[in-house]
């Protein structure tokens, strides 16, 4: 018989454990974790791994809790709590975060099986992390600003002199971070540096990738650099953010091309490491993939033989480069990124 689904809530002091039916309940621990339960350390959209944790609670009777926070904090707390680690289960929205965790010797390989349900091209080389979601790198821009016909022909050529004041990106989020490490993998050191100390003089920094958006929008910036997704659920609702903006694919390879996967991770200190491993087969299984294209996510589906979003341009269009998601050098980035003062 299905255990009834069992949360954590959110309180100012501490949290608590509340048991309910299978309606209106959350997944979020911000207080002491439950050792009985598979925890989750999510860098992913809440929403999204709710949905998921949800079904799989419903589908399976394990118990779940999950810990929010940002790629790069996230990878750098697991890597601090090493083995001691209440982890269970990593997912990021991007795959530096993942590949720093599994560089300290903290992953365990995840299961051929559950390897098998995605596209080998999601799989990093080492195997131990799989790819759960795609987004794709874009170029926001605003017609009355800027024509198709001025727009760069590369992410790189942004820092010309031409473009100079006319961008914006959100440097400071891990999004921004991964398509730097892009740019590292496909460029060398040497040009990515040269290419941040063009986007400091020459960029407009802002928050995140909405107020990137909504800057074009507003044609405070003429373009701006973001994921996807964030342009897709904006249409999909008011446009209020995205109304007087399109959307510019970079594609042949450029690094401003770039697909970055978000991942998920079975942590080697699991002490339900069984049903750690459960989870990742389920997220990444037809059932689990389908979340992607049925709710509001407007990220890529990983998954073999799923559907994404039918609003969004095929994965296989968009002509991104081919990188081995191992090889991303997230410390690196940090690096140069701290360098070129943008951090």
């Amino acid at each position: 018989m299905t255990r009834r689904r069992t949360v954590l809530l959110a309180a100012t002091a501490a949290a608590a454990t509340v048991a309910l039916s299978a309606c209106g309940s959350s997944l979020e621990a911000t207080g002491d974790l439950d050792s009985a339960k598979l925890t989750i350390y999510s860098a992913q959209h809440k929403n999204l791994t709710e949905e998921w944790g949800k079904e799989f609670q419903d589908k399976t009777g394990i118990q779940v809790q999950v810990r929010y926070g940002n790629d790069s904090s996230m990878g750098s707390q697991i890597v601090q709590e090493g083995a001691s680690s209440p982890a269970d289960v990593f997912l990021t929205e991007n795959s530096p975060a993942m590949t720093t965790v599994q560089k300290a010797g903290l992953l365990a390989p995840v299961e051929a099986a559950t390897l098998g349900q995605v596209g080998p091209q999601y799989v990093p080389s080492s195997k131990d992390w799989v790819g759960i979601a795609a987004r794709s790198t874009v170029l926001v821009y605003n017609p009355s600003k800027i024509s198709e016909s001025q727009l760069p022909a590369s992410l790189m050529d942004l820092t010309k002199p031409e473009f100079n004041g006319k961008w914006g990106a959100a440097a400071g989020g891990a999004d921004f971070q991964a398509i730097v490490s892009a740019v590292l993998a496909t460029q060398g050191e040497a040009k990515t540096s040269e290419w941040l100390a063009g986007l400091k003089s020459g960029a407009k920094i802002y928050q995140n990738n909405i107020a990137t958006m909504k800057a074009v929008n507003s044609g405070q910036s003429a373009m701006g650099v973001i994921y996807h997704y964030y342009w897709y659920r904006d249409q999909a609702l008011d446009k209020e953010s995205s109304g007087n903006t399109k959307l510019h694919y970079f594609k042949n390879e450029d690094p401003g091309a770039f697909v970055s996967l978000s991942g998920g991770g079975v942590l080697k200190s699991s002490k339900h490491a069984a049903d750690a491993q459960k989870f990742l087969a389920f997220v990444t299984s037809k059932e689990g993939q389908k979340v992607l294209g049925t709710t509001d996510a407007k990220e890529y589906a990983v998954g073999t033989g799923v559907a994404s979003d039918p609003a969004l341009p095929p994965l296989d269009s968009l002509q991104a480069p081919k990188i081995d998601p191992f090889t991303l050098n997230g410390p690196k980035v940090i690096e140069l990124m701290t360098k070129a003062g943008l951090l």
